[in-house]
């Protein structure tokens, strides 16, 4: 089995693939101050959980946008497995041309997207990835990554809202009855709901202008499918998109 581990800045998303198949898959919140034999531990719990073995997994890969928690993970993997993880960063092989000003500063989460959505999908594509940030990747016909805008995500904007002002209170992120709300909780959720997709439809409608007519939207991350159901712009929902990136480069790095 392989063990897929995608370190964001909210959630940490563990997968375990045998073969193509995803068999388990794990969410955990991203805690900086944990130490290594911490996460062992709880790595630890989750496979007695599933009724895995350590002695299962053939090998790891990870993808971090968190510094301190890449060498973290690197321990984990060391000391629970007893071999080092494929680190997703420069050097490794990806399958993805990175055609920015700056390659180095590109997220090892936003290349291994585009990995993931081009063998799957094909290009060009935009891939929207609702995280703590919402990222518009640009993935060329040719599977080239071109860049990508970044705009806050949905959960670190409701709790701005709620932290930044007197009144408004914590919500839980659902569709509101109508755009126009009759009551806080409501107007809150239209405004976040509904205006983050009307700012996706925007963008997708920008990225189209530039990539072509022929553009596909694919839409990962844990509230991909709260957008997706209000607009016709997305037309593939992949939650487990970054897992799947993170085989696909781990095969391309086995030989």
């Amino acid at each position: 089995m392989l063990l897929c581990i995608d370190v964001g800045n909210t959630n940490i998303v563990l997968g375990l693939y045998d073969g193509d198949n995803l068999h388990h898959h794990w969410r955990i919140a991203t805690d900086t101050d944990k130490m290594a034999d911490e996460y062992a531990v709880l790595l630890l719990e989750l496979f007695a959980f599933g009724n895995v073995s350590l002695s299962d997994v053939e090998g790891a890969v990870v993808a971090s946008v968190v510094p301190p928690l890449t060498g973290t993970f690197q321990e984990v993997c060391q000391a629970t497995f007893g071999k080092a993880p494929l680190v997703v960063d420069a050097g490794v092989k990806t399958g993805v041309r990175i055609r920015t000003d700056n390659p180095r500063e590109v997220g090892a989460d936003l290349v291994v997207d585009a990995a993931a959505a081009y063998r799957l999908y094909g290009g060009p594509a935009c891939v929207v990835d609702f995280g703590t940030a919402t990222k518009f990747s640009a993935v060329s016909e040719e599977g080239d990554f071109l860049g990508c805008a970044i705009a806050p995500g949905l959960r670190i904007s409701a709790e701005a809202l709620y932290r930044f002002t007197a009144k408004l209170p914590r919500i839980d992120l659902a569709r509101p009855p109508s755009a126009i709300g009759r009551n806080t909780v409501h107007s809150m959720q239209a405004g976040l709901i509904f205006g983050f997709t009307d700012m996706v439809e925007g963008m997708v409608a920008r990225f189209r202008k530039e990539l072509g007519d022929n553009m596909l939207v694919v839409a990962t991350g844990g509230l991909a499918q709260l957008i997706a159901q209000e607009t016709r712009a997305i037309k593939i929902v992949d939650p487990w998109l970054t897992l799947k990136g993170l085989r696909i480069i781990w095969d391309l790095n086995r030989g």
